[in-house]
Parts: C-alpha cells; sequence; structure tokens
C-alpha cells in the first residue's frame, strides 16, 4: 500500500475543500494518486473540478515585446531560484537581452537561441549572483493584430491575436486571459480526451443513480456545455463588462479572437515542500 503523507493530504485538501479523513480515504484508495483520488472525489461527491496544482518550483520574471505594427509579440520566461534576484538589475537586464534577441530572430528554440553569447552570459551572472538562471521558455504569437498584458508583478503575462479589431481591444482581452485562465479560445478547441473524461465524472455523480439512460444523457449534456463554456475564452463573462462574453465583446470591436497563450512563472514546474511539522510527525509513527 502507498505510504499517505500528511502533506499529500494537505494538499489535496487544498485543492477540494473536503475533509481530512474523506481526503485520506481517497488517497489510500487512489494508492496515493492525487489526480487519481480527485476524480475519485468528484464522482462520488459530485464537486466540480479542483484547483491547479500550485507547487512551483522557480521564481523569476515574464518579459513581453509587441512588434509597432502589432503584426507579433514574443515572450521570454527567465527563472531565478528567489525573489529577491528576480528583482535583482543585473538579472533584468540579463532578461531584456535574452528578449530583445528572441524578439529580433522570432525565436522560440531556448537552445538556438541561448547558443554563444548569451548562454556566456547566463554563466558569468550566475557567478555574479550565486544562484542558477535558466531561460525557460520562448513564445511567439503572430496574427492580424497582436498585443499582449503584463502583470505589474512581471510573473505573469497573456497575448493575443485577433483578426480585425485593434490593438486596445487585443490588450483587453490579454488582460482577461491572465486573470480568468480560459484553457481554450472557443468550446470546439477543448480536446476530445478531456471530454470523454470530463462525461465519466459526470456519470458517476450520485445524483445520476437510478435514472434512465436517455435523462442521464441530457443531465450530462447540459453540464458538458455549462463545463465547456466556463473554460471557452470566447463564452467567459468579460473581467471589465461581466454583462457581455469576451467573445461579443470582441464581435462588437469588429474582431475575432484566433489564438492566446498565458504565461506564469513556475507554472508546472513541481517542488517538494519540505513540511518541517509533517517531516516529524511522520517520524514519530514509525
Amino acid at each position: 500500500m502507498a505510504n499517505i503523507s500528511a502533506a499529500m493530504v494537505k494538499e489535496l485538501r487544498e485543492r477540494t475543500g473536503l475533509g481530512m479523513m474523506e481526503c485520506k480515504k481517497a488517497l489510500v484508495e487512489a494508492e496515493g494518486d492525487i489526480e487519481k483520488a480527485i476524480d475519485d472525489l468528484r464522482k462520488s461527491s459530485g464537486m466540480k473540478a479542483a484547483k491547479k496544482a500550485g507547487r512551483t518550483a522557480a521564481d523569476g520574471v515574464v518579459a513581453v515585446k509587441v512588434a509597432d505594427d502589432n503584426s507579433y509579440a514574443v515572450a521570454v520566461e527567465v527563472n531565478s531560484e528567489t525573489d529577491f534576484v528576480a528583482r535583482d538589475d543585473n538579472f533584468l537586464g540579463f532578461v531584456n537581452t535574452v528578449l530583445e534577441k528572441a524578439f529580433a530572430a522570432k525565436e522560440t528554440d531556448v537552445a538556438a537561441l541561448m547558443a554563444g553569447e548569451l548562454e556566456s552570459a547566463r554563466e558569468a551572472l550566475v557567478q555574479k549572483i550565486g544562484e542558477n538562471i535558466s531561460v525557460r521558455r520562448l513564445m511567439l504569437v503572430e496574427g492580424d493584430k497582436v498585443d499582449a498584458y503584463v502583470h505589474s508583478t512581471n510573473r505573469l503575462a497573456a497575448i493575443v491575436a485577433l483578426n480585425g479589431g485593434n490593438a486596445d481591444v487585443a490588450r483587453d482581452i490579454a488582460m482577461h486571459v491572465t486573470a480568468v485562465n480560459p484553457r481554450i479560445a472557443r468550446p470546439e478547441d477543448m480536446p476530445e480526451e478531456e471530454l470523454v473524461r470530463e462525461k465519466e465524472i459526470i456519470m458517476a455523480q450520485p445524483d445520476m443513480e437510478g435514472k434512465p439512460q436517455e435523462i442521464k444523457e441530457k443531465m450530462a449534456g447540459g453540464r458538458i456545455k455549462k463545463f465547456l463554456a466556463e473554460n471557452s475564452l470566447v463564452e467567459q463573462p468579460f473581467v471589465k463588462n461581466p454583462e457581455q462574453t469576451v467573445g461579443q465583446m470582441a464581435k462588437d470591436a469588429g474582431a475575432e479572437i484566433v489564438s492566446f497563450v498565458r504565461v506564469a512563472v513556475g507554472e508546472g514546474i513541481e517542488v517538494e515542500h519540505k513540511d518541517f511539522a509533517a517531516e516529524v510527525a511522520e517520524q514519530l509513527k514509525k
């Protein structure tokens, strides 16, 4: 049987809002697989999708540059180990150098961009600052009208491409993307496997039990539609005016949303958080 640590139970509680014993039981049954435990809990309790894991290893900044004619924009994520270094002028100067080179070359391959001078500059900076510095991602968005929004912390940014409209509209939608974090641009963009997984969870929820298949299908259809609307950029209520959807706001401005990217510092990098109290408790059990 998997060893279920106090830290695992704590993470599941934070992500689901459910009680400790319920979370521990789910983890035992899922043999320590947190994502499986979440799916199982959703099936049994009918709860909404859990929060994404928030554990990140990296600090650093996201920087963006938009072309003067708004035909393209480039975003870079450069990581440091601490927030202190992320505010250092030497570090920020290096980030700007990386951004300018990526922008000029429209480069999205980190290894290709860094080869030669930039890698030497990174190594020199690591020696000077005493922390590991890494260029993690380069993103390029091209289109008819492209603009971006960078949050004041420089840890979160989005770029939006439109057909028609203008840069102000693209920037407003990019601000919405940073705030709301849509998964897809429009409902039809949702991957088929995501829909299959969501329907499986919906069909297993308690209020489906004992109902005729056609009723279950109808209920599931309605919930899938709601799931798609909540996760699709064009269907979401616009943050500046929740009375209209983002898609309608774009349409009113003579624009159509083509694509977007959202970049948050450290997303997807996991770090093992040492929970001292939990570690002591684990040791005492042995």
